[in-house]
């Protein structure tokens, strides 16, 4: 039961981590990242396609971002389709290239900024709760059906706990960790 409890834990927890992070990696930050296109996709003869497997993405300053087609006579799509995304910059273009300028964020996007991440980071937090609780539930059952005694269930309710406090702790890193990225200039 234990292995059971702790692989369930630690599953749940790294896929709410891997969430929390990704949805992190989208919001921008003043500097250009090309983790800003996740996401975003080109329609490529009929098909939906990321803009990083149509052309090649990087960063010639910190705050553009270039991107140069394989194949030129897509340009077109792959600006409607950044400018669709709503990541808040505009994209140009001089028939090669599409650029892509971060400008430097002021202080009050950057305090609604923050804000988003701090929901971001409540719902992941939210999310963990919800993972204990599961567990929990699957625990109190057991001991219910008479598989588990009193002593056993409150020791694994114990365990998940610890596991809750410690990945709470870890998500809080990460909240803390993106905030600190955001507020410096």
């Amino acid at each position: 039961m234990q292995d059971q409890i702790e692989s369930f834990m630690v599953e749940s927890s790294e896929k709410i981590k891997t969430s929390l992070k990704s949805q992190f990696v989208k919001i921008r930050t003043g500097r250009a990242s090309a983790n800003v296109l996740d996401g975003i996709t080109v329609d490529y003869y009929g098909s939906a396609t990321p803009i990083n497997q149509v052309g090649q993405i990087s960063t010639p300053e910190a705050r553009l971002l270039q991107i140069q087609p394989f194949d030129k006579s897509i340009i077109g799509e792959i600006e409607k389709a950044i400018i669709n995304s709503n990541i808040g910059v505009t994209p140009s273009n001089d028939g090669n290239f599409i650029r892509l300028n971060f400008p430097q964020l002021t202080e009050e996007k950057r305090k609604d900024l923050v804000k988003q991440i701090k929901k971001i980071g409540e719902d992941a937090r939210v999310a963990m709760r919800n993972a204990r609780r599961d567990q929990n539930d699957i625990i109190k059952k057991a001991e219910k059906d008479k598989v588990l005694n009193e002593d056993e269930s409150k020791k694994f309710q114990s365990e998940v706990q610890k596991f809750t406090d410690k990945y709470i702790k870890d998500i809080d890193e990460i909240i803390e960790s993106k905030e600190k990225e955001l507020m410096t200039v």
